[in-house]
């Protein structure tokens, strides 16, 4: 979640043709069915145990009864994740073979979920000859009986290359020789290297660029680190899950894979040091306070985790029911926010003249919901594919401020609103006409791609916007918004509960990391009639909706 918006566009994600091939499996592969199928486990929303200021009131909510149920989506413990996943990569070889891929091809699973009707979606990573297919990545969807269903896959095109021994030699020292083959054509041999350093906006900068082993071309690079935009400032009064010391408290959740959260006192680097506090009496709701940061942030992660384990059946952010960890109070007067996967956390700066942390509650599920991509799609962070890739955050950040049902922090289709970065009082984006904010996209064109993926993201929320919510003028928590369509066409929406679970089966279990706008809607598609049937309203909602928006 970009606040500044200052991450230049390097390249295009060049899109790569998807498709459908249906198999019959090996009895290996049926095998791999049999042992991947895991018990479908119900799941509940924790509650918490400690309280900030002297009352603290709000419960813990419970999310609205689901459309369906969520089991649809994929419920599976993690130790039953665990399981399958070992089971399939036992059997990779036979699968490698089933899927008639190269001799010098393996794959290496990243994940294994099973839906209600018994469909094993299995995801994989691919090597050539040791080396790591970057763009490579597929998933497999297997009936219980073993049949192969389908597969999706980040590119068609055959992997191999004449030599795995480079031309020229790289100029980097530390680089990495790998497989590209996310530009949807031939697979090429490539260095990989890592630039760190420091964004002008204070941001740490691990700028990934990967350069034609044979030619020197620089062939496609990106930004890792994503940016972003007790008693809370944000929150209020709210009830947060603390851990008893000898000493006193301390902001650890046990409740939710033991999430931490550490004050950095201005610095940008480490952990700083785990919040404490004498009598469990977190911050007085004023950026003064240096405990308020904390709350919110703390607070604004719990309330993601219960999103994602209530409404989505998902055990934390890689579904392993690991915590990540949130940091404060970073650098001095930073205007922003930003999720790393390489450290596994959030941070957050305070803001203008430090009196505005970045710490409300959409923020917060923004960015926890990139550390979520990575695990699931890894949708890459260029062109189409890292604009669904920051739409995601602003979807799922969305529903999580609707899910928190917080009367200090209402549910609305406003990006950032609370943080006033524009100084205004006007919020960072709007998913219901995205060019308000002066820069992204209502509607697809050809040039989409060449956007900051923060712009082209706007097509992703109208879409998400109209498919829940539908066209034409509306108010809800308050909020005035009206809402236009490419064509003209009048649309009716299906309800967010339906349009966030649709989008998160697209993004666990059809799309890749080079999936573009047209493969988001053959993702979603597939998703709305897994979840309500061929013939359904829902699926027709999510075929309107893409029009709505110019993606045909």
């Amino acid at each position: 979640m970009n606040l500044h918006t200052t991450t230049p566009h390097n390249s295009r994600t060049d899109r790569a043709t998807r498709g459908a091939r249906t198999t019959r499996t090996t009895r290996r592969l049926a095998a791999l069915a049999a042992a991947a199928a895991m018990v479908v486990a119900g799941v509940q929303t924790g509650s918490a145990v400690a309280t900030p200021g002297d009352s603290g009131t709000d419960k813990t909510p419970t999310a609205s009864a689901p459309f369906s149920s969520a089991a649809a989506l994929g419920i599976n413990s993690s130790a039953d994740r665990a399981t399958a996943i070992k089971s399939a990569q036992a059997d990779t070889t036979a699968t490698a073979k089933a899927l008639k891929l190269g001799g010098q091809e393996k794959l290496i699973v990243r994940d294994v979920i099973t839906d209600a009707r018994g469909t094993v979606h299995t995801r994989y990573e691919r090597t050539y000859d040791g080396l790591p297919v970057l763009g490579g990545d597929l998933v497999t969807h297997t009936a219980a009986d073993g049949t192969l269903k389908g597969v999706d896959r980040a590119t068609e095109a055959k992997i191999a290359v004449a030599s795995t021994t480079p031309k020229l030699r790289s100029a980097a020292a530390g680089a990495r020789k790998v497989i590209w083959a996310g530009h949807g054509g031939q697979p090429v041999l490539a260095f990989e290297t890592v630039k760190t350093g420091v964004r002008k906006d204070g941001t740490p900068s691990r700028v990934h660029t990967l350069t034609d082993a044979t030619t020197g071309e620089k062939l496609y690079s990106y930004e890792a680190v994503k940016t972003g935009a007790g008693h809370g400032q944000y929150s209020g009064e709210v009830e947060i899950t603390t851990t008893k010391t000898d000493a006193g408290f301390e902001l650890t959740d046990g409740e939710r894979g033991g999430h931490k959260t550490y004050d950095l006192n201005q610095g940008s680097s480490g952990t700083g040091a785990l919040v404490t506090d004498d009598d469990d009496t977190w911050g007085d709701g004023t950026a003064g306070d240096r405990q308020t940061a904390a709350v919110d942030a703390h607070y604004g992660a719990a309330k993601t985790w219960d999103f994602y384990k209530s409404a989505l059946g998902r055990d934390g952010i890689r579904g392993d029911g690991q915590a990540a960890y949130s940091r404060v109070h970073y650098g001095k007067a930073y205007v922003n926010a930003f999720w790393d996967d390489s450290c596994f956390c959030m941070t957050y700066g305070d803001g203008e003249g430090d009196k505005k942390p970045l710490t409300s509650l959409d923020v917060a599920g923004h960015e926890m919901t990139h550390g979520l991509t990575s695990a699931t799609a890894d949708l890459n962070y260029a062109g189409e594919s890292g604009g669904l890739n920051e739409a995601t955050s602003d979807i799922l950040g969305t529903s999580v401020e609707f899910f928190a049902d917080n009367a200090s922090d209402a549910g609305d289709y406003l990006i950032g609103e609370k943080i006033d970065i524009n100084g205004d009082g006007t919020p960072l984006r709007y998913m219901d006409k995205p060019s308000k904010d002066g820069s992204s996209a209502d509607y697809w064109d050809e040039n989409l791609g060449n956007l900051d993926v923060h712009h082209s993201s706007g097509v992703a929320n109208h879409f998400f916007y109209l498919l829940a919510e539908g066209s034409g003028k509306k108010t809800i928590n308050g909020v005035d918004y009206d809402s236009p369509t490419a064509d003209g066409s009048t649309l009716t929406g299906i309800g967010r509960e339906k349009a966030y679970q649709i989008w998160y089966k697209a993004l666990s279990v059809y799309m890749t990391s080079t999936t573009d706008y047209a493969g988001a809607r053959v993702a979603t598609e597939k998703a709305a009639t897994d979840l309500f049937g061929a013939d359904s309203e829902e699926l027709t909602a999510v075929s309107a909706a893409w029009t709505g928006v110019n993606v045909k």
